[in-house]
């Protein structure tokens, strides 16, 4: 078995074919229905994000289980092999396990050390554990990223002022318009992303913000968050009439198509109206032929790497640190990844000794007959199992911690030889790559 990971993310392909391959809560359920039924694929959990779009897998060959990936994402993505292939990355066994600590640590996020990204690793496990994605070997390892990203952001700084995808656009709007408090700020959506947009701005003395969201009620709840704060709300219904009024509009929502176009815009913006607006979703928000329109500028996610480079070497040397803390949990993942290796075998001769011991134990209480008691007997039971997990105690530390796979191998196959054990299918060890 092989564990691999195949993907995309902002580092490999743009935004353009990153809202292709998003896979939304909608979509969920489906996709791992589809993914879980591939000939190849034993194991599997999906990290959807407006970054990034990754397939993990416990496959049974590496090659034959990335090809059915890339089908299942060529299919889902709507685009040839050929494209996706040209923007995707694919990792296997240890490679892959490293991959996962870094993405949980934020090392691989668009900014490096963002803590959201974690929220997003544990959110992916608890889908893949709803839709039975996992079984032992990727629920092990999603906790121990998991394990590993908690524990860079209390042992390192890197965390620390490490700005979201929200506070990066908020720089960047900032940038543009020099001063917030004359500005009339629309946010649509009313998710985190939303929330966090808003307590940027806040912090950047914007006043005149209107919430723009699906429900009255949500955008109500919304703005409850900031008491201080008073804001102008919006069904999505009105969103127009919000947009007119304003010089930035701000979108964070999760619908699968643009909720904003040219023709909506030309609709109803008075004429030379001039607006910025920030588009942070993927799929995005807002239509690529609104770039036609003259006095509006339109910003996306990958428009936000010049505000995320101000910061990011002082991030980069915390994150030195940080990966020499994630080698120790890659250890530990490794190690009783490999250990699964020895479970066959083990468990094998346990039964083979556990049966001759009965047999044994039987054989002594029929020639004992009636001078031992009950509680003889079971002093016997007792005193023979405690003799045989004083044996194996030792050999099976050794086995389990054994780091080198050669020699592993070699004694697993000398233990096979000597018990005889060879001929249950069950005594055939797993392999490994690492």
């Amino acid at each position: 078995m092989n564990i691999v990971v195949v993907g995309l993310s902002h580092k490999t392909a743009s935004v353009e074919i990153r809202e292709k391959l998003s896979i939304s809560e909608t979509q969920i359920e489906s996709a791992y229905a589809h993914l879980t039924e591939l000939p190849q694929i034993q194991e599997t959990a999906i990290i959807s994000t407006c970054n990034r779009l990754e397939i993990y897998a416990v496959v049974k060959q590496a090659e034959q289980g990335v090809k059915e990936i890339n089908q299942f994402l060529s299919e889902i993505g709507q685009i040839s092999l050929s494209q996706l292939q040209q923007h995707s990355c694919v990792l296997v066994d240890q490679d892959a396990v490293w991959h996962l600590m870094r993405v949980a640590a934020g090392l691989e996020s668009l900014v490096m050390g963002e803590g959201q990204i974690l929220c997003q690793v544990k959110k992916a496990h608890r889908l893949a554990q709803t839709y039975k994605g996992f079984k032992k070997i990727l629920d092990r390892l999603f906790k121990q990223a998991i394990t590993a990203g908690k524990r860079i952001r209390n042992q390192t700084n890197i965390g620390t002022g490490a700005v979201s995808i929200s506070s990066a656009a908020v720089e960047l709007a900032k940038m543009k318009a020099q001063d917030f408090t004359d500005c009339n700020i629309a946010v649509i959506g009313a998710g985190k992303m939303s929330r966090l947009l808003i307590q940027h701005l806040l912090a950047k003395n914007a006043l005149q913000i209107s919430i723009v969201n699906r429900s009255y009620s949500g955008a109500e709840e919304l703005a409850s968050k900031f008491p201080d704060h008073k804001f102008q709300l919006y069904t999505l219904s009105e969103m127009m009439s919000a947009i007119a009024k304003s010089d930035i509009v701000f979108t964070s929502t999760s619908a699968p198509e643009p909720i904003l176009n040219r023709f909506k815009l030309e609709q109803a913006l008075p004429k030379n109206h001039p607006l910025m607006i920030f588009d942070i979703s993927v799929p995005r928000n807002v239509n690529a032929d609104v770039n036609e329109l003259e006095n509006i500028a339109v910003y996306n996610v990958d428009d936000l790497q010049a505000v995320v480079a101000q910061n990011q070497e002082t991030r980069r040397q915390m994150a030195n640190l940080a990966e020499v803390l994630l080698k120790e949990e890659l250890q530990t993942f490794i190690l009783w990844w490999k250990s699964l290796q020895t479970v066959p075998t083990i468990s094998s001769l346990r039964n083979k000794v556990e049966s001759i011991r009965q047999q044994e134990v039987k054989k002594a209480l029929s020639r004992l007959g009636d001078e031992f008691s009950e509680n003889h007997g079971q002093l016997l039971e007792s005193l023979t199992k405690g003799i045989i997990n004083k044996i194996f105690h030792e050999p099976t530390v050794k086995m389990r911690t054994q780091e080198d796979s050669e020699v592993l191998q070699m004694t697993l196959s000398a233990v096979r030889m000597l018990f005889n054990l060879d001929s249950g299918e069950s005594t055939k060890a797993p392999t490994c790559e690492f």
